[in-house]
């Protein structure tokens, strides 16, 4: 069993990729993922650009998941932090080629998307928080 995920008709649309609610379902646990910078296993940011850094944020949220016996279609809901509107173009390509493998029948998790004026360091582009619902209580 996955979370549940919808949009009621009583408010707008989502206005990208995300649902508006996200229910744990009986049975599961709630697991919180740290935020996420576009680094390798070694510590070096795997790029210059938000593009590369947001596939390598997406690639350890999964691998992190994995660690927990889960997958992404076990994320409830994102948080995530872009560093200037400069870098949302490169963010969104990546996010998109990523959640069309993660959730190609477009059930989405809830997501909040911030610009920020800074991160933790100059290069980071982009953050992704992540909480999931794994099964086992």
């Amino acid at each position: 069993m996955t979370p549940r995920r919808w949009n009621p008709g009583t408010v707008a649309p989502p206005i990208g990729r995300y649902s508006h609610l996200a229910e744990v379902p009986p049975g599961h646990r709630l697991v919180f993922v740290a935020g996420q910078l576009g680094t390798l296993p070694d510590g070096t940011l795997a790029g210059p650009d938000a593009e590369t850094q947001a596939r390598q944020i997406f690639e350890n949220i999964e691998l992190l998941l994995a660690a927990q016996g889960a997958g992404p279609r076990h994320l409830v809901k994102l948080l995530t932090m872009v560093a200037g509107t400069e870098h949302l173009a490169g963010y969104r390509a990546a996010q998109a080629e990523v959640f069309a493998k993660w959730f190609p029948d477009g059930d989405f998790p809830a997501q909040s998307l911030m610009v920020v004026a800074a991160l933790a360091g100059p290069d980071f582009t982009a953050e992704v928080e992540a909480i999931a619902a794994v099964p086992g209580a």
